[in-house]
């Protein structure tokens, strides 16, 4: 019986439609794309073909598209680009708005600008349901405020934010607005100019393209200082020789996401998570779904189930050939509870027996069944063994 792959929001499988437009580029294809011979402009061409594909997944220019190393390098790119150029403003230290359920690749950027004592942040509170409350975010701008971040969909719940309704918040103020759509994009229709973000992050192999790439959509006309110095690779924004293949792999990632997204894959694929939450819920008690209510993206669901250790059901599970997480794959191995839970309220203990599914689009309804009829024996196991410890 084939093993459950229940952790997508960790890593995607690539493609093997991915894997062969990318094989060319590794032993054939292989000069530099800056080079101005035959060979060179071949790569080039590629490049320029991944960029245009990305872009009409993300339903803007190709100019706008700045290729990265992944998530991580465009959430910094984005906040450290977009505030760099009002550091030596007259009017005081520029002020950066995010929020308490980002991905540690924003928080951690935004730390780091606080420390330097350049920057002004303020991170705001989410709903018990995970939401970020846009009349939060409208107490909170000032008119010092030059961006705000906040993500599209969270990793760990899923919960989908008001972006929209976010950005315009921020325009008003004369803020730039930035969002992390890197569990969004490719699970969900969207267009970078519906959302009204100045600047947006994407990772390739979230989508079923390679590791090691990544996007930040930079609307035109948005002043952006670079991270990295040197040539001047994508537009000067982002100095390096390209990653040819892996740009290649995940251009054409970005056109299957495009083609699965006309389809009824959202719709399947969110049919399938209910179905596991359904089956699973109803065969256990003390056990719900953190952001229950909210919009989510399809495929993720984050259950809790009361009176054990996330961590010992993952690895009971993983005995067993069934793939979920405890939280975040950057947090794994952390002693502290997810971030994103206790900021949602949730007490320690809860946090801790909180467990994240993220299906994949080749999850089938037979995987559904297996995983909960697994899920629900494995937690009735671990309750008795608790108990009987405790006696």
């Amino acid at each position: 019986m084939r093993s459950l792959y229940m952790d997508a929001n960790a890593t995607t499988p690539l493609l093997p439609e991915v894997v062969a437009a990318m094989a060319p580029f590794w032993t054939e294809i292989f000069a530099n794309p800056s080079s101005v011979h035959q060979p060179g402009q071949r790569a080039r061409a590629a490049v320029e073909h991944a960029r245009d594909q990305v872009a009409a997944l993300l339903g803007c220019r190709s100019s706008e598209i700045i290729f990265t190393s992944g998530g991580t390098e465009s959430n910094n790119l984005a906040l450290f680009g977009a505030l760099e150029p009002h550091l030596a403003a007259p009017t005081g230290r520029p002020h950066l708005i995010t929020s308490s359920i980002e991905h540690d690749a924003v928080l951690r950027a935004a730390e780091a600008l606080l420390k330097r004592g350049s920057v002004d942040v303020t991170i705001l509170p989410c709903t018990a349901s995970g939401r970020i409350d846009p009349a939060t975010l409208a107490d909170a701008l000032t008119t010092r405020t030059r961006l705000v971040s906040i993500m599209l969909a969270n990793n760990e719940t899923g919960v989908i934010q008001p972006v929209r309704e976010l950005a315009a918040l921020a325009h008003a103020a004369g803020a730039l607005f930035h969002t992390d759509a890197v569990q969004a994009v490719g699970k969900l229709p969207l267009a970078a100019d519906d959302l009204g973000c100045d600047l947006l992050t994407l990772s390739g192999h979230k989508v079923y393209g390679p590791k090691g790439t990544g996007v930040l959509f930079v609307r035109r006309k948005t002043s952006l200082a670079p991270l990295h110095f040197g040539g001047p690779q994508e537009r000067q924004r982002r100095a390096g020789t390209e990653n040819v293949a892996s740009i290649v792999g995940l251009g054409h990632a970005a056109e299957c996401a495009r083609n699965w997204l006309t389809t009824d894959g959202p719709s399947n694929l969110a049919r399938l998570r209910d179905r596991l939450e359904q089956r699973v819920l109803a065969a256990t008690v003390q056990s719900g779904v953190n952001g229950a209510g909210e919009p989510r993206s399809p495929n993720t669901t984050n259950l809790f189930f009361d009176g054990i250790v996330a961590e010992d059901l993952m690895i009971a599970l993983d005995l067993q050939g069934l793939a979920v997480s405890a939280g975040s794959a950057c947090q794994s191995g952390a002693l502290e509870p997810s971030h994103v839970l206790r900021a949602m309220g949730l007490s320690e203990a809860r946090a801790r027996a909180t467990v994240r599914l993220s299906l994949t689009r080749m999850t089938t309804g037979e995987d559904v069944d297996r995983a909960a009829e697994m899920i629900v024996t494995t937690v009735a196991r671990l309750r008795r063994i608790r108990a009987s410890a405790a006696h």
